[in-house]
């Protein structure tokens, strides 16, 4: 593995480095498995944004393309045939590093279309039928956390399918994301799947929380104290609730039958304030069973001049919460916050997905 020593100092604080990323261009060219040997990257996200940006590369899928308008695939059959081979690749990739870490990392993510954000259903019968398209069991279904997408996590879950739970902003959902997943759980070991075999991730949105409450103090008062506090604050507070329910008597039970507790993943890392330092969403959420998932730029940040000082993040609720009863009291309303940042991510991710349609639409006219 890497001998960098920022990243070696990550993985030894207990952060799986995961890349935010993925095309056929990575693929292919073998910068994938390169940034696995070289960079310590253990695992790989996707959404229907780097899927936009990937497909919209023509010439990387112009083969496969001109095959599937031969064919006549329709536009959704298509994206489902690109995408599920780019991350079927990808995970042979990973195969290896999936099988040295005993099912923990070497993971590949593959997000449920946007549009059935709000319908519990469908959401599960499409995770079912990407779990079956890829056919590999480091795969991980992407469903977001919403109030629809919470039943639908339970219940992928207890078909044995691995989740990675997208979409996470506050304490509260991410309180129950994880009581989702425990109960998937205990429905997976009533039907009869091994639970050793699932493995889950629940994806905590960090940069988006500071662009929004920032926004929000600029308008009260410029250089506001409390600015570029509230997504550490924020994720702190998720890590102790992790702590707290991943030692609860109802998770020992279900660890005693083989389970995984559903790591913390840091998603959202890549700075979007040029005022901050662009290593500050990982140095400062260093801790044990967490996965930072970074866009390539800040991976090479950190490999570059990270500032990695161990665990940061245990130990850390108290001076959290007062960050936020700080920001509560300075008038930001988190609520709104919170449902409006869950409302725009659903939002932006439904947009990619539409521009993802019209790109492949477009793609498959030329070749026909």
């Amino acid at each position: 593995m890497t001998t960098n020593a920022n990243l070696k100092a990550l993985t030894e604080a207990g952060v799986s480095i995961w890349l935010d990323d993925l095309s056929r261009q990575r693929i292919s060219s073998g910068n994938l498995a390169q940034l696995i040997t070289e960079q310590a990257v253990v695992g790989v996200t996707s959404n229907p944004t780097i899927f936009a940006n990937a497909l919209s590369n023509a010439a990387d899928y112009a083969d496969k393309v001109k095959d599937l308008a031969a064919r006549g695939a329709s536009v959704d059959d298509t994206i489902r045939e690109l995408t599920t081979a780019d991350v079927r690749d990808a995970a042979d990739i990973f195969r290896n590093v999936y099988e040295q870490t005993g099912g923990v990392d070497g993971r590949v993510s593959l997000e449920v279309d946007p549009r059935l954000a709000h319908d519990t259903d469908k959401t599960v019968a499409e995770a079912i039928d990407l779990w079956k398209a890829v056919d590999r069991p480091n795969l991980m279904v992407k469903i977001p956390a919403t109030l629809a997408g919470l039943p639908a996590i339970t219940k992928v879950i207890a078909e044995g399918i691995s989740v990675n739970v997208t979409l996470i902003f506050s304490v509260e959902r991410y309180k129950a994301v994880m009581d989702a997943y425990l109960a998937g759980l205990e429905q997976a070991k009533a039907n009869g799947h091994d639970l050793a075999s699932i493995e889950s991730v629940a994806s905590f949105f960090v940069s988006r929380v500071d662009t929004e409450i920032d926004k929000r103090l600029d308008a009260m008062q410029e250089n506001h104290p409390l600015r570029g506090q509230a997504a550490i604050a924020n994720a702190r507070l998720a890590y102790a609730a992790y702590q707290e329910d991943f030692s609860s008597e109802r998770w020992k039970a279900l660890q005693a039958e083989g389970a995984r507790a559903q790591r913390p993943l840091w998603a959202s890392t890549g700075v979007k304030d040029k005022s901050y330092s662009d290593t500050r969403y990982v140095d400062e959420l260093a801790a044990p069973n967490t996965v930072n998932t970074m866009p390539e730029s800040t991976l090479q940040a950190t490999a570059d001049h990270a500032d990695v000082r161990g665990d940061l993040v245990s130990g850390t609720a108290q001076a959290s919460q007062k960050v936020f009863d700080d920001l509560a009291a300075a008038g930001i309303d988190l609520d709104d916050v919170f449902k409006h940042l869950e409302t725009d991510g659903v939002d932006k991710f439904e947009k990619s997905w539409t521009e993802l349609l019209d790109t492949v639409a477009a793609q498959l006219e030329q070749a026909k």
